[in-house]
């Protein structure tokens, strides 16, 4: 039951793949130019369907992605960068975006293409802020529990190209945004954090900060009041080419192949991993009892996790935890709970399975499941039973894909 799991998996990545998608090429104004920027963890798996699509229609261009994320373009240039945390590579990419912004003419198209993750691999801070104060800020947010919603809303009010700021510095050429979305409720201005979509600020980033216990200094406070986001543009061009949706609609049309009942709870569901496993657990649990044959509970969205412990492992390994200890062994359930960019958090898993023994194999390996779970240290538990997903970089991102395989008890 766990191959089926990772396959359904498969499909889901397949589904939010960009190739194929990108449409007819914009048309520049006569003697215009089609340039192409973007930046996220399916940056450069987008570019390559550009080329494919748009051919020498494209004049230059820049994209910038996550380490081992990269792929061979021919017109449009490639860069990597760190994520979740930015470093220096993620200056220079902004630095050199936002250059090739400023030469766009009238008569220019400036294509951008958003993909999660493009919030840390493209940085360049706000007037006042240095690349240290951001890596400093974007740490204490992660691990602060606060939803990825909230945190992009933040990075905007902190940054110089984020928030239609770089659409600003496009102007006056025309501006088209094709969105690869990780946001729950696909929200297009906060994809990548919105470089080229400006929304209404309603929303005070000081008060979000405090909200979580994030210590600022002065100089923070003072750059945050001192950078006001851009009036939204009523008539901004975008278009979404892959989501959570597709994912999880491809994932159910094979379980129904397989004669599987096939339920999607969400696509945009958020909360702390190990609150949203108990909720799960308790709905899987019920459905368990009057089942004819198997059903699949599938799900997206981005849970947190408030880092208390010393321990690793991302939020989908942190789900699948809270979910075994919640299942308590239940005979014929398992599940499977990984990022469709391949990696969860800070780790190199894309995220975890849990079977009916999982727990009793973690002790018998002389771990306390329990224990890890309060240290937040979801990985050395899956590691010593191989229950971690290791799939590498999928190059593309739509966040959380999360499946429960329920079969009868009899």
């Amino acid at each position: 039951m766990l191959e089926r799991l990772r396959e359904l998996y498969a499909v889901a990545v397949a589904a939010a793949q960009p190739r194929g998608r990108m449409g007819s090429a914009p048309q520049p104004a006569a003697g215009g130019r089609l340039l192409v920027l973007g930046a996220g963890k399916a940056a450069a798996s987008m570019a390559v369907a550009c080329e494919e699509a748009w051919g020498e229609r494209i004049d230059a261009g820049l994209v910038v992605t996550s380490y081992g994320n990269a792929l061979p373009a021919e017109r449009i240039e490639v860069m990597e960068a760190s994520h979740p945390v930015p470093d220096a590579n993620s200056l220079r990419a902004a630095e050199r975006i936002l250059e090739l912004a400023h030469g766009a003419k009238a008569d220019d198209i400036v294509v951008f293409l958003a993909s999660g993750g493009g919030s840390a691999l493209m940085t360049l801070p706000a007037p006042g802020l240095g690349l240290e104060a951001k890596q400093g800020l974007t740490k204490a947010l992660l691990a602060s529990g606060a939803p990825i919603t909230e945190i992009n809303n933040v990075r905007k009010s902190l940054s110089a190209i984020k928030g239609g700021r770089l659409a600003q510095a496009c102007a006056p050429a025309r501006v088209v945004t094709y969105l690869i979305s990780d946001m729950p409720g696909d929200d297009a201005t906060l994809v990548a954090s919105g470089p080229t979509l400006a929304s209404a600020q309603s929303f005070d980033p000081l008060a979000v900060l405090d909200r979580w216990e994030i210590p600022l200094s002065a100089e923070v406070r003072e750059a945050i009041a001192a950078n006001p986001a851009p009036l939204p543009q009523t008539d901004a061009e975008h278009h979404l080419l892959a989501c959570a949706r597709d994912s999880l609609a491809a994932a159910a049309s094979q379980a129904q192949a397989w004669d599987w009942d096939a339920s999607i709870l969400g696509d945009d569901i958020e909360g702390e991993a190990r609150e949203v496993a108990q909720r799960m657990a308790h709905e899987a649990k019920e459905m368990q009892a009057g089942l004819k044959r198997p059903a699949v509970l599938l799900s997206g969205g981005e849970t947190t996790v408030a880092v208390r412990g010393p321990g690793r492992g991302g939020r989908n390994q942190e789900f699948c935890l809270a979910l075994a200890l919640a299942l308590a062994s239940q005979p014929g359930i398992h599940a499977l709970a990984a990022d469709t960019d391949g990696i969860d958090g800070a780790t190199k898993n894309a995220g975890a399975l849990i079977a009916p023994d999982s727990l009793e194999r973690m002790r018998a390996a002389g771990i306390n499941p329990g224990e890890c779970l309060q240290d937040n240290d979801a990985e050395r538990a899956f590691a010593a039973i191989d229950g971690l997903l290791v799939t590498g970089p999928s190059l593309t991102n739509v966040n959380d894909f999360r499946a429960l395989l329920i079969e009868p008890l009899s």
